[in-house]
């Protein structure tokens, strides 16, 4: 993510309403977010929708993987050789399937 640059990324939501367009497309162009202010207090940020996808994707890993640190620490854990049985396992019913 970009860094927020106060001077051209906040913007109050009059004009952000009144030129919306063009805020989208500054977005679209530039890769920054846009820091939408209410009465003079952030109310909201605008982010591009690649943005917003690469943060779901980076917040489903950061999850996976402290599940799995988890699971690791509950005991919830097998050797390869299980792994490798419950694979081969799993590939035999699909061929049957």
């Amino acid at each position: 993510m970009k860094i927020i640059r106060f001077a051209d990324d906040v913007v109050p939501i009059g004009a952000f309403k009144s030129k919306a367009a063009a805020w989208l497309e500054r977005l679209r162009t530039s890769g920054h977010s846009i820091v939408i202010t209410q009465n003079g207090v952030a109310a909201g940020v605008l982010m591009s929708a690649s943005e917003y996808d690469r943060l779901q994707e980076k917040e489903r890993f950061l999850e996976s993987v402290a599940k799995g640190l988890a699971d690791a620490e509950a005991g919830r854990v097998m050797d390869i050789s299980e792994v490798r049985r419950r694979l081969s396992a799993r590939r035999q019913s699909k061929k049957v399937s």
